[in-house]
């Protein structure tokens, strides 16, 4: 295969318009990534920024879920050149970066994704190329297919949205809607006009430069609301709530079923 016929199934949905939903995986479990990205999920969202994840844990969930349908991302702990290295010569399709909030930090976050002269990517692609499609030149599939997301959550980011969405080479822009509403002074409160409006703002400075704009979404039935706002990427919650909230709709019956019978007498 040539690095022209294979493309990042993201990249294809964020071409096409279709909605792109990542499960977070905070646990260290290679089991728990490998059966979620044979849930139905786009693609899984590996977190190392807020869970104890390490490197190798990743290589070893890279390794588990190849060839599944959904491909690993990371959100690394820091927009830096190095960590971005490091979890791209595991495998992974895609790069989250948290606090993107000036267009030299979005150019970095790019950069960090591809090989020179595109980028400042560092060729040391052994492992990488072992979960990935076989083809001639795996820089250029990988050139062309990981996915560089950066992530506004910070009041300057929004007010330089228009020149981090403009960036070439970021793919995506995704809004870290807690970290957004505390930097904004709203002490996390999503539901505040001032964030509705910064909310706005971003999906309109995608609109504007043509990059998918997407943000967490604890209750999946407000996806089609969240899609009319201008919304195309979505993060479900993390593994641990998906756990909680399957065991509380199973048990739901049970404890219902259990409970006395009104006016009944023990």
């Amino acid at each position: 295969m040539n690095a022209t016929t294979w493309e990042n199934p993201v990249k294809t949905a964020f071409r096409e318009g279709r909605p792109v939903v990542g499960t977070t995986i905070t646990v260290a479990s290679v089991d728990v990534a490998a059966h979620a990205a044979t849930m139905g999920f786009d693609f899984l969202w590996i977190e190392m920024e807020h869970s104890p994840i390490t490197l190798e844990t990743l290589r070893n969930m890279v390794l588990a879920t190849h060839m599944l349908p959904a491909p690993p991302f990371a959100r690394v702990p820091v927009n830096d050149l190095w960590t971005a290295k490091r979890v791209l010569d595991a495998g992974v399709r895609g790069v989250i970066f948290p606090f993107t909030s000036t267009p030299e930090l979005a150019a970095q976050a790019a950069a960090a994704c591809r090989y020179p002269p595109r980028g400042r990517r560092g060729s040391g692609p052994g492992l990488a190329k072992f979960c990935w499609p076989a083809c001639d030149s795996y820089h250029d599939l990988a050139d062309e297919n990981v996915v560089c997301m950066v992530i506004v959550e910070e009041a300057k980011a929004v007010e330089n949205v228009d020149a981090i969405a403009a960036t070439p080479g970021v793919d995506a822009l995704f809004i870290g809607t807690s970290d957004l509403a505390f930097s904004l002074g709203l002490r996390g409160k999503q539901d505040h006009p001032v964030l509705q409006e910064a909310l706005r703002k971003v999906v309109a400075a995608g609109k504007r430069h043509n990059k998918p704009v997407g943000r967490p979404v604890p209750d999946s039935s407000k996806i089609p609301q969240y899609m009319e706002d201008g919304f195309q990427l979505f993060q479900s919650p993390s593994d641990l709530v998906l756990l909680a909230a399957g065991a509380k709709q199973y048990l739901a019956p049970i404890r219902q079923a259990a409970k006395p019978a009104p006016g009944a007498m023990y």
